[in-house]
Order: C-alpha cells, then structure tokens, then sequence
C-alpha cells in the first residue's frame, strides 16, 4: 500500500516536473502572443504553465511595478479607445478661423464610436525632411506656437482624453537640437502639458526616457509603437501597441499584459478594414484598440458594423474601469460551445467575462458552466439583460446568444452591489442590443478628393517679360506617380484624385489637351518677391515663418537670384495674382518641363548631376542655388531650373479631412539616417504629396514656385 502510494506521488511529481518545464508557445514572429490551449481539456495544464512562467519571468528581471503605481493617478489602465491623429486633420484645426477644433474632432469620433480615452498627436511624418526642421521645429510650428499648444491639449483633457506625442528615434539628420534627445522632448512635453510620448519604430522606449522624466520630476507615459522586445522594458514602458499580430482561430494572450495585467495594449492595424480580428483578440484580452484612421493624410475609416462594435466594447470597459488591470486575469477558460472563446477579469465583489464567437455561426443556449456562489446574481451586460442561471447540482448554467463574429459579456455581482449607475448601464446595453452587429455595414470606400480650382488670367497676346511660351497640345500623355513612402495598402486611397479619376490614386496616366499657356522661366526669386512686398505692402495673417530667411523685411545680400522660400501657398498665390498671373496645374508644369516626348529629365532620360545643384546632407541647411546657375538643365521649351533646386508650388486637394498641395522638382536638401524623411522627386514624371495645415506650419525652406498665364490658342 506504502509502495502504491509512493509510486503514484512520483508519477505526480513527474507530470509537475514536465509541466513546469515547459514555457507557453509563442503566436507569430515577434512574440507579442502566447498561443492559447488546443482543447479545454488542456486548459488546467496550459493555465498551470502560463503562470509558472510569469512567476519565472518576474523572478528573471527583478520585475517591480513601481512606475505603474507612480502613474496611477494617470489611469494608464483606463485609456482604452485610443486615436493616432495628424495635425492636418480638418476636424482638428481651421485654418481659416485660425483656431483648434478640437471638439468637432472629439464630437465626431463620439458620434460615430462613442469617443476616445487617449490621442497620438502627429506633427511630423511624411512632411518631416521636407527641410532641416527637425521634430521639435514641426512641434513649435504648430499654430499658436507653445502657447496654443498647451491650450490645445488642455481642451484634449478638458474632455477627459490623454494626449500623447511622437519621439522620432530616428531624427538624427535634421537640425541637431543641441541636446539628449529624451531630455530635449520630456523637456517639451513638461511645457505643453502633454501625457505621454510613442517611440515611432521603436521595440521598446529605452530606459534613458524614463531617467529624463524623473530627473525633472515630469511623470510621462512611455509606449512604443513596435512590439516590447525586451521585457524588462514593460517595467517603464506602461502602454504599447499590439502591432503585426499573428491572428489565428483560437486567440492568442498578449505577452505584456499577461506579464503585468496593469500594461495597456492597444490593438494597431492601420490598413486593416475588417476590423473583426482586432477587436475580437483586444476584447478576449482585456486590451485597447487604436482607432487610427486619417493615416499620413488617407482616409480609412472605421466602417459602421465596427464602429458600433467599439462603441458597445468601451462602453463595458468604462463601466468596470479598473476590473480590466486585474492580477486574477485568466484567459481561455473553458466554454461549451464550439467557436466561443472567454476571459475572466475578477474584482472582490465582481466578475466580468468577455467572448468573442470566431465562427460566423450565431451560437445560442447555454454557454457557461460555473460553480454555485450564494447571494451571486449574473446579468447578459452585452444585451443589457438579467439571467436566469440553470442550477444542476453545485453548478449554474449561463445561457445567453453570441452572434457570429461577435462578442458577449457576463457580470457575476453580488447583489448587494447593484446600485443605480449600473441600472443605466444595463438600459443603456440594452438599446444597443436591440441592433445586431451583423445588421451593420461593413462597407469602406475611399474618401472622394477635389482638386481646388485655378482661375485663368487674362488672355496675353504678347509673351510677358520673363515667361516661355509653351505650345499647346492634343493628346498629350500625363504620367505622374506619387513619391510616398507608405499607402499601397490602400491602393485606391493613396495619392490624389485628378479631376478624371473616380478615387484617388498613387499613379495616373492619361491622354489630355493642354491649352497654349505662358511660364515663368526661372522660378521666382527673392527680387521679384520684394518688388510685390513693396508694391502691395503683403502681410499674410498667419505670418509665422513668412520669408524667415529674410531680417528686416529683406533679403541676405547675394540671394537677388534665389529662388523664394518660406511663401506658403496662400502666398504663392497673392504673388501670382498681383503678377496677373497663377500658378501652374501639376500637368501644365510637367508638360513645360518634359515637352511631348516623356523624357524623365529636362534635358533627357538620364540624370546628369552637372545639370543641377548638388545635394545638401547636412543638418544645417545652406541657401538654394541661383536660378540661372544651370544653363544646360533647360527643358525643351526652355524653361530652367526645374529639378533639384527647390520644390514648387502646384495643385492642392482636399477632402473633408485632410489638405495636400502637390509639389514638383524636388530640392537640393537630403537629410541623411533615414528612410523617413520626405522622399525626392527629381524626375518629372514623380510628385510629392505635401500635407497642409496652416501657412504657417506649411511655409518651407526648400519650396517656391512659378507661375504661369493664359494666352489665346496659338
């Protein structure tokens, strides 16, 4: 009998040893997910696992969470509807009133999600190397400067929102700012009252941004925008994205939340329109979602079926604030039904679980088992109704329907905690159910652009002094492709959508008449811009950065020839019209340069670096050479300095979210270290797209423009 009972404790201790000798399976390559049991039969052993490891991983990093408890006070747990949001977005700024809008811009993710805990702020990225501005300029060029920006994000606060703002770890071949680049930016942050930075590319915000917050005493909210590589850096590191997520069948277990259940993830898949697998892993997992949708200037919005899904989620998150950051956490515990995944998030008097049905199958019936408790009620809080728990033996069934690809929830309360708040709650549930998700569209289609329309000038009859004649055309043929670094997941989204295309592309091509017209030779240069300032006594409204390189409303002596810089588009255009003239359409500009032969080059299909000013790669940034330094980089009409030397002025766009001007020739800045920096468009047949703000913010070292007139066919 002794020996019986010995053999079956070593059989025991055995099955422990192997067990706790194993480590939890990762999902997909960068190891954000644990993979979840293969069958509920294996959920005992997988949990037993999962939480060795954790006790083993503490142990491992001398894991404390101090700088959670720091930033208590800061609710990081709680921000869980979450926005990256450019500075360009036309529901956040009016350039015409000059002022912040911040609450068009929350109203209308209220209205279309029910609103957001925290926001990303973007000022820099795609515009950032446009010029040597680095991230701090783009910051302070904001309009307002520091001033209005710290009234900006009070407002965000003012309506309970965080604000965070982006380090651009790899800044490092724009203007040197002098200093750390933690220090410099938590500096930065203190000032505008901002909550938090997101390390742009970053596997983890490394340990010196932590040091930089404490030494001036500033509590900032740390999270990467990449996956947490090392996991030490979860102990400062309070938020991070869930990015590039290896979604399968049965839902994986975010590794930093299962780490420290007080770390808040928030799911990010920018180009995704099925937003089903997002938000059904965040919901499983206690986690937030990202709801970026104005990504570098293109639209994708959240369809409908997907913004109600965010709004019922937050709407259970917001009710049970803290459950959420619960120690007790535990995933994946068993179901009854087929496709029906659950998590159970406990509190003292409360449990909350969540579901998410995988299956496109509507699941009804009974679909959890669990112990009896005394004095324990269960409310469906999904569809905001009470339950009646079938009772067999020491156990209670839970019956309740998950809709195909939908989600449920459960609240166990004792009943001596209901109180009214949560009776609202439940109304509030309630009337949301009475609409299945699936009766929602999931419709997405790209947001329509219009191109701002170009008055023509008077008809010339004789060629203006310093214009080229540019013969008119039949069937020329516009080929034009857009330099953006990133959007081809959004392949009828990116670029801009010319007046002869349905929606916006990257590229286009097309067989067009272009009217006879007149073009500057050269591009405008500062003489020629001072003769306006003086006859018209021009001051634009926004003035901020206006002719910065100019002192005492002149220009540094030896720049008569240089090209104008720092004129926004506004005042390109004041310029043209008191020249009696515009500026040029992308095509006109393009025509003027390549003639009908599609020649990549003014002067023909191959580069020729001795017909154009050489790159500038340095972080202080020299002058533009003059306009007529490169006789031999004439285009077929004639018309010099087209490439190389600063980017123009052409078309702008618009839709209801965002700006953008088209901006031909490229310049003669390259900022080095990055493959982020505003690409360059030397040949002709490429554009940039240049996102637009404010004049101010807009105005740039390295773009001007020329202009063009109309003339009588010839």
């Amino acid at each position: 009998m002794k020996s019986t009972s010995l053999i079956i404790l070593g059989i025991l201790l055995v099955m422990t040893s192997v067990a706790y000798s194993q480590k939890p399976d990762f999902q997909g390559d960068l190891k954000e997910l644990f993979k979840g049991p293969s069958a509920s039969s294996s959920y005992e052993n997988w949990l037993s696992i999962m939480k060795k490891w954790r006790s083993d991983e503490r142990k491992s990093l001398n894991y404390n969470d101090s700088e959670y408890l720091k930033y208590e006070e800061h609710r990081v747990n709680k921000c869980f509807i979450y926005a990256q949001m450019m500075i360009e977005d036309r529901y956040f700024y009016d350039p015409i009133l000059q002022k912040y809008t911040v609450n068009r811009f929350l109203d209308d993710v209220q209205k279309r999600y029910g609103g957001l805990d925290a926001v990303l702020i973007w000022p820099t990225y795609p515009n950032i190397g446009i010029d040597n501005r680095n991230q701090f300029d783009l910051l302070s060029d904001m309009p307002g400067g520091e001033v209005g920006i710290k009234q900006m994000v009070q407002d965000f606060k003012n309506r309970g929102v965080k604000v965070f703002f982006p380090i651009m770890i790899w800044d490092k071949g724009t203007r040197d700012v002098g200093m750390p680049m933690p220090l410099a930016l938590v500096e930065e942050m203190k000032r505008i009252g901002a909550d938090g930075l997101n390390g742009d590319t970053m596997f983890g915000v490394t340990e010196d941004f932590r040091m930089a917050a404490n030494s001036i005493g500033y509590p900032l909210i740390l999270q990467p925008e990449v996956a947490i590589n090392d996991l030490k850096m979860v102990q400062w590191n309070q938020m991070s994205w869930g990015y590039f997520w290896n979604y399968e069948y049965v839902p994986g277990v975010s590794v930093c939340k299962w780490l420290e259940p007080k770390h808040q993830v928030q799911i990010t898949n920018r180009w995704k329109i099925d937003k089903t697998d997002d938000l059904q892993y965040a919901f499983f997992n206690g986690i937030g979602y990202n709801a970026w949708e104005n990504i570098w200037g293109i639209w994708n919005q959240v369809p409908d079926r997907y913004a109600v899904a965010i709004q019922r989620i937050s709407s259970i998150y917001r009710q049970f604030p803290q459950i959420w950051s619960s120690a007790g956490w535990e995933p994946h515990i068993p179901t009854l039904q087929k496709g029906i995944f659950a998590s159970v998030f406990p509190e003292e008097s409360q449990r909350v679980y969540t579901f998410v049905n995988r299956d496109s199958i509507d699941r009804c019936g009974a679909q959890l088992k669990l112990p009896y408790e005394e004095g324990m009620i269960y409310f469906d809080i999904w569809n905001g109704k009470i339950l009646n728990p079938k009772q067999e033996n020491d156990q209670i069934l839970l019956d309740f329907p998950i809709e195909g690809l939908g989600f449920g929830a459960i609240l166990a309360i004792k009943k001596k905690s209901v109180n009214n708040r949560l009776s609202a709650f439940l109304a509030k549930m309630n009337v949301f159910s009475k609409k299945p998700l699936k009766s929602y569209s999931t419709a997405w289609a790209p947001l329509s652009q219009q191109i701002v329309p170009i008055q023509r000038t008077t008809l010339y009859q004789n060629k203006p002094d310093g214009m080229i004649l540019i013969s008119g055309t039949a069937n020329y043929t516009f080929e034009s492709n857009g330099v953006m670094v990133e959007g081809n997941d959004l392949p009828s989204a990116v670029g801009v959508q010319h007046p002869w295309e349905d929606h916006p592309a990257r590229s286009q091509k097309h067989v067009m008449n272009i009217s006879a017209f007149y073009i500057d030779q050269y591009p405008v240069t500062n003489k020629q811009f001072k003769q306006f300032i003086d006859n018209t006594t021009y001051h634009p409204k926004d003035d901020h950065n206006f002719l910065k390189a100019w002192q005492n409303g002149m220009y540094p002596s030896g720049w008569d020839e240089k090209p104008v810089t720092w004129v926004s588009l506004e005042d390109a255009r004041a310029y043209a019209k008191w020249a009696g003239k515009r500026l040029p359409h992308e095509w006109e500009w393009q025509y003027a340069g390549q003639g009908s032969d599609g020649r990549l080059y003014p002067w023909g299909n191959k580069k020729d670096s001795a017909r154009m000013p050489q790159p500038d790669t340095c972080r202080n940034i020299h002058s533009p050479s003059d306009v007529n330094s490169f006789p031999n980089g004439m285009s077929p009409f004639g018309v010099m300095d087209m490439i190389g030397n600063v980017w123009q002025w052409t078309d702008e766009y618009t839709d209801l979210h965002t700006r953008s001007a088209i901006l031909k020739g490229g310049s003669y800045y390259r900022p080095q270290t990055s493959m982020w920096y505003f690409p360059q468009a030397y040949e002709l047949n490429k554009y940039g797209k240049y996102l637009l703000m404010s004049p101010g913010k807009d105005r740039s070292g390295t773009v001007g423009f020329r202009c063009v007139a109309d003339t009588s066919p010839q």
